[in-house]
């Protein structure tokens, strides 16, 4: 598979796009105003501990406090971790008792694993882990593990032994990551020092700082991409910026020199993303409709507990089995959805309704054709067999907001519903809201805005509204058009004083 990675970067902005077989799988914004604390190590302070859902919350300084669960305090106990598992892995074993580990106001080394989404503070583990380029030292943990990622158990047995002669006794835990592969002993000395030179700046400086505090921040987007993914199974690392090009090459100068000949330095005129055709394909990605190739479409639906998927054949009528028809499209859109979650950097629970198919081997095939790209994911997945209703369940790792949450802000018309009430609906509640305002004999003269279509709606659907409405409820009524309020809002202004009263007689 041609993989490649394009970075664009900008004063407001850096934005990184994964490509693979020349198609956008992955995109990643880094702006100054997102704040990305995956990975920074805080020194912070235990606000309260809960019993009844073994967890604590503790004040990291951040606006609320972060998460911190019984099992965040367990060391993982795999004999082979995989690189996606170092942070967020999950733990085995019984669970300990919070109360038994943390105390209320006492200080803790934590680093998170999880960004705030939503309602919800940041996710937080007192299991450290620092990475680095091929290796992932983890101070508090006691085994070597090895990426599974790795397929070759001859060479997994060989890091695994090298690296437990090189690492000091007592000094912690390490996963050695899939970039590791083919290393030599040196490589992974050198970094396992450096490694654990940062751990010993970082516990001096936790000692010294009053929490909450900052301990050490994780490295920028762009850096991690680098560290995380650049390696001799991509092709090319395309960079429009100098000065992100010149960082990027001292960095592989001193860690992986013979990467050079693959990264280069844009210089043509035309954007960048607009060259690789991919800036029309971002736009689409805050849209509720997919299409797909053969005339079929899924729907996207994100909501608070989960986000719902719809496939639908659309155009695409096949020829003259429905069967085959059915799981073509099928087919599709499981490749399409497992794309799209790596794209919108969706998370969560998510359930899929794929066309109802009457085979149990068609619904075995989609089923695999989902976990066979799922597997390209860097976020840990799990997709469930398909239910009697037709429906796959899945979890997808969620480390951040996803994109659409990340990038855009709820309507201020609709509240993020998507739907605004119909003319009509307005009218309705206009006029209960006009009664009350006669009821409280205090207004005698009212002006109402509107927007211009329920305006217009009134003139042309109810002619006789204001003659009626004025009669009933005994004001001096007059309406007039305001293109600057929501199309299902309404204003009421007391006269001749010019005052807004509307909040002070309606009910929602």
């Amino acid at each position: 598979m041609k993989r490649e990675i394009l970075i664009s970067g900008g004063q407001r902005e850096t934005r990184v796009a994964l490509l693979e077989d020349d198609r956008l799988v992955e995109l990643l914004v880094d702006r100054p105003e997102l704040q990305r604390s995956v990975g920074n190590i805080y020194r912070g302070k235990v606000d309260a501990v809960l019993p009844g859902i073994q967890a604590a919350f503790v004040d990291i300084g951040t606006e609320k406090s972060a998460f911190l669960h019984a099992s965040d305090l367990i060391e993982p106990d795999e004999d082979e971790i995989d690189d996606e598992d170092k942070d967020n892995g999950k733990k085995r074993g019984k669970l300990p008792n919070i109360q038994d580990h943390v105390k209320r106001g006492e200080t803790l080394l934590v680093q998170v694993t999880k960004e705030p989404i939503s309602t919800k503070g940041p996710r937080v583990t007192t299991q450290i882990s620092l990475p680095g380029r091929f290796l992932v030292f983890m101070p508090y943990a006691s085994k070597v593990g090895v990426s599974r990622k790795i397929d070759s158990r001859e060479e997994r047995a060989r890091l695994r032994q090298m690296m437990s002669g090189l690492l000091p006794k007592d000094a912690g835990g390490v996963i050695v990551r899939t970039v590791a592969e083919d290393i030599t002993a040196d490589d992974l000395k050198r970094e396992l020092k450096s490694l654990l030179a940062l751990w010993k700046k970082i516990k001096r400086k936790a000692h010294f700082v009053r929490p909450p505090a900052l301990v050490q921040r994780e490295a920028s987007l762009t850096s991690g991409i680098i560290r995380d993914l650049f390696s001799e199974k991509v092709d090319r690392l395309t960079v429009d910026s100098s000065d992100l090009h010149d960082e990027i090459h001292r960095y592989l100068e001193e860690v992986e020199p013979d990467l050079i000949e693959r990264l280069t330095l844009y210089k043509d005129k035309v954007p960048l993303f607009d060259k690789f055709e991919i800036e029309a394909e971002i736009a689409n990605l805050y849209k509720r409709r997919v299409d797909l190739p053969t005339g079929g479409y899924v729907i996207i639906e994100a909501t608070e507990a989960l986000v719902s998927i719809d496939v639908n054949t659309g155009r695409y009528t096949g020829k003259k089995d429905p069967e085959k028809t059915i799981l073509k499209t099928n087919l599709e859109a499981a490749r399409e959805i497992t794309r799209q979650l790596r794209l919108r950097d969706i998370g969560g629970i998510i359930v899929i309704d794929f066309i109802d198919m009457e085979s149990q081997g068609n619904r075995d095939k989609i089923l695999q054709e989902m976990r066979t790209h799922l597997g390209r994911d860097r976020a840990r997945t799990r997709a469930f067999e398909v239910s009697d209703l037709g429906l796959i369940e899945m979890t997808r790792q969620r480390v951040r907001p996803s994109l659409w949450q990340s990038m855009t802000n709820a309507c201020p018309s609709c509240s993020g519903t998507g739907r605004v009430f119909r003319p009509e609906v307005v009218v309705g509640r206009l006029e209960r809201t006009l009664r009350r305002v006669a009821h409280g004999n205090k207004e005698q003269q009212v002006v109402i805005r509107l927007h211009p279509e329920v305006a217009l709606f009134l003139l042309e659907q109810e002619p006789n509204f204001l003659k009626t409405l004025r009669k009933a409820v005994k004001l001096d009524v007059e309406v007039r058009d305001d293109p600057m309020i929501g199309v299902d809002e309404f204003r009421l202004v007391s006269q001749p004083a010019g005052r807004d009263v509307t909040e002070k007689y309606l009910v929602a």
